[in-house]
């Protein structure tokens, strides 16, 4: 696990919104972040593409964390109420794996364990290791 939590580490766009990664296991991952004020819409809300992204990289580690490059091919959230605070969390649990495909469910919960969010992912696994793949930043 300490390799594909490195690997997973890597994700510049989880450290530029301040996503930290909590627990990885296979199949499973837990991530957190404090909401800062960029992280919020013209009404004063947390922007629900901040929530979508906390859900996405707790998604993306879970369905990594087999050693196999996986890739999502279909994502679904449901917004049940605003956080009561600054601080998210996001659980995934794997569903469903087979040979290249994977269902993963997410729960997006604030400080006090409300639900803020329910997401469910799709993964196609490839034939590759994680960590052979090419990068935008290479």
């Amino acid at each position: 696990m300490e390799t594909i939590t490195a690997q997973m580490k890597k994700d510049t766009f989880a450290k530029h919104l301040g996503i930290e990664l909590l627990e990885v296991s296979p199949g499973c991952a837990t991530v957190e972040m404090l909401v800062r004020p960029e992280h919020c819409n013209s009404i004063g809300m947390v922007h629900g593409g901040v929530i979508f992204s906390l859900a996405d990289y707790a998604f993306a580690v879970a369905c990594n964390s087999h050693g196999t490059v996986a890739v999502a091919i279909n994502c679904h959230i449901s917004y049940l109420r605003p956080p009561k605070d600054n601080h998210l969390t996001a659980k995934a649990v794997e569903v469903s794996k087979s040979r290249h495909l994977g269902s993963y469910d997410v729960k997006v919960t604030d400080g006090a364990g409300t639900l803020v969010a329910s997401f469910q992912g799709m993964a196609f696994r490839k034939d590759e290791p994680l960590g052979s793949s090419g990068s935008l930043n290479s």
